[in-house]
């Protein structure tokens, strides 16, 4: 490695909001806004190659050292886990994990084991153990919201950020389970073996951070 970086950022909005604080920070971004059919973006002013990956891609790249740093939502690291340093909470792409159900039930009002249906059968399943709780879980992977409406599971969670889809739906939080933003993650080894390239480009963001409050 010739004392470059490489990023994998989460693909969709955290990418854009991403690119926007890295414009900031006064990196040009140029290559990762007009990507055409290219995989890895060099960014001209700095020491910096972007990767653009899905979600859960980004840990893996990151825990794997074949990118050093990575922007990725709460969300996918507390679902997908992995060994890696969670640096910097970026404050945009907030929202929450919350328990729903349908409007005027009572979740906890049973003594018989309650169905949860969610894309994310782990935290899910951590949230519950941490009551004390035993459920079964269901993984979907579509819209969950219909579980509940068709009677296959009593409640869900899943990402709410303005909750009109549950209102939509008939369906109503009743508990917040986690609260979600980009975080940016960082290789084990990488923060040891570039440390001086890494500690310069969180300053950068954390000044622009700063700036932005």
């Amino acid at each position: 490695m010739s004392g470059r970086l490489r990023i994998a950022l989460t693909k969709g909005r955290l990418q854009d909001k991403s690119v926007e604080l890295f414009e900031g920070a006064g990196l040009d971004c140029a290559p990762v806004r007009s990507p055409g059919r290219r995989l890895i973006h060099a960014l001209p002013n700095y020491p910096l190659d972007v990767v653009l990956a899905k979600a859960p891609d980004v840990i893996t790249y990151v825990e794997h050292g074949v990118c050093d740093l990575g922007v990725v939502g709460k969300d996918t690291i507390l679902e997908k886990g992995g060994a890696f340093y969670e640096v910097l909470d970026l404050g945009f792409g907030r929202c929450r994990f919350a328990l729903a159900v349908k409007k005027g039930s009572d979740f906890y009002g049973t003594y018989k084991t309650r169905r949860v249906a969610s894309k994310y059968p782990n935290v899910t399943r951590a949230f519950f153990e941490g009551k004390g709780m035993d459920v079964d879980i269901i993984k979907i992977e579509g819209s969950v919201e219909l579980a509940p409406i068709l009677d296959l599971a009593d409640g869900i969670v899943d990402i709410v950020e303005t909750g009109a889809t549950l209102k939509e739906n008939g369906l109503e939080p009743i508990e917040d389970v986690a609260q979600v933003s980009a975080r940016l993650i960082v290789n084990t080894a990488s923060m040891k073996l570039y440390k001086n390239e890494i500690t310069d480009f969180l300053t950068r963001i954390e000044r622009e951070l700063e700036a932005r409050t």
